[in-house]
């Protein structure tokens, strides 16, 4: 097997939030290409239409005038981004400028690497030729099926899996300097699955991984619509839990309609605190609205917000720690506000 067992969330060398918050750039920009999805899904709010027009979300691609003026605002900023996440809540590869974007991106240096996650339904070479072209630095992969039968009872789509398999090894031969990483839930596979799931990827990315379902989207029970007991983290590592979210200290989420979002799981957009329509990207970074959100969790109530109050992403996902230096953190905040 060519690739290497490797979660896609870097665990090693990540930089001690502590030590530099509050940041005049952020490390991290989630930028949504599409919000709607060709996939209906049981783990995510996008593939309930009901639920989604309940909540009056809007669906469709992101305008590609929208995006070059996102890309013009993060030249406002001291330092390039660490990541621009070419992807949010739809399925990015629905955007038919997506290779565009990631072309832009790449050209104006606002972010040292570019990346996007798919659920790999639209990997075909010619779609996917001209993205490499562009640039792209990493491309995520979710695998939701091990044949055609399981891909539909997890999707609610019909997915040829031997065509799938086929564009992945297709994308990987090309992928020139782009790393390829395909990951899979593991919660509904027997053993023999799993290794049947390394057996058919394991030479066609770079890094491949088993992860565990967790129920990160707000209001929105995946334990019951799965029925599954989510009782141990993405990567099985022991549930825990925070206080302070450290995600809104170090990234920010732009939606397919040019909302911003505090959380990059704000799929129903109660956690909106700016529009790049009407603002740039940092007046929102600094604005009034993201600074309450920091201020309220670093003072220990997150739980009053309650979309926040019961984030799985806090208890199944989390990669830093930042409770212990809530106090230092909050009169650095304050200080500088002044």
């Amino acid at each position: 097997m060519k690739a290497q067992i490797k979660p896609r969330i870097n665990q090693e060398g990540r930089i001690r939030l502590e030590e530099v918050i509050p940041l005049a750039t952020p490390f991290v920009l989630f930028v949504d290409p599409s919000s709607a999805c060709n996939f209906r899904c049981k783990f995510c709010p996008s593939g309930d239409a009901t639920l989604i027009r309940e909540s009056g979300r809007w669906q469709g691609t992101m305008d590609l005038g929208l995006y070059r003026k996102i890309i013009d605002d993060l030249k406002e900023f001291d330092e390039p981004l660490k990541v621009l996440r070419l992807y949010k809540d739809g399925e990015p590869l629905l955007n038919p400028n997506f290779a565009d974007m990631v072309r832009i991106a790449k050209e104006s240096g606002v972010a040292r690497s570019v990346d996007t996650t798919t659920n790999g339904s639209l990997l075909d070479p010619e779609r996917m030729k001209p993205v490499l072209d562009a640039g792209i630095d990493r491309i995520n992969i979710s695998v939701n099926g091990l044949s055609d039968d399981q891909f539909f009872e997890f999707t609610g789509v019909r997915v040829h899996f031997d065509t799938f398999v086929d564009n992945i090894r297709k994308l990987y031969e090309m992928k020139g300097q782009c790393e390829v990483l395909v990951k899979i839930a593991g919660d509904f596979l027997s053993e023999e699955d799993k290794e049947r799931f390394f057996r058919i990827f394991g030479d066609y990315a770079d890094r491949i991984f088993i992860e565990n379902v967790a129920p990160c989207w707000p209001e929105f029970d995946v334990a019951d619509r799965l029925n599954v007991a989510l009782d141990r983290g993405i990567y099985d590592q022991p549930l825990g839990e925070v206080v302070t979210c450290p995600y809104i200290f170090y990234s920010l989420s732009v939606n397919s309609d040019g909302t911003v979002s505090l959380c990059f799981l704000d799929w129903a957009r109660k956690l909106v605190v700016g529009d790049l329509r009407r603002e740039s990207l940092k007046e929102t970074w600094q604005g009034d609205q993201l600074f309450r959100h920091r201020v309220e969790h670093l003072e220990g109530k997150r739980k009053s917000n309650l979309v926040c109050g019961a984030c799985g992403q806090l208890t199944h996902c989390l990669p830093d720690d930042i409770d212990p230096y809530a106090a230092v953190l909050l009169k650095r905040l304050l200080a500088e506000r002044i």
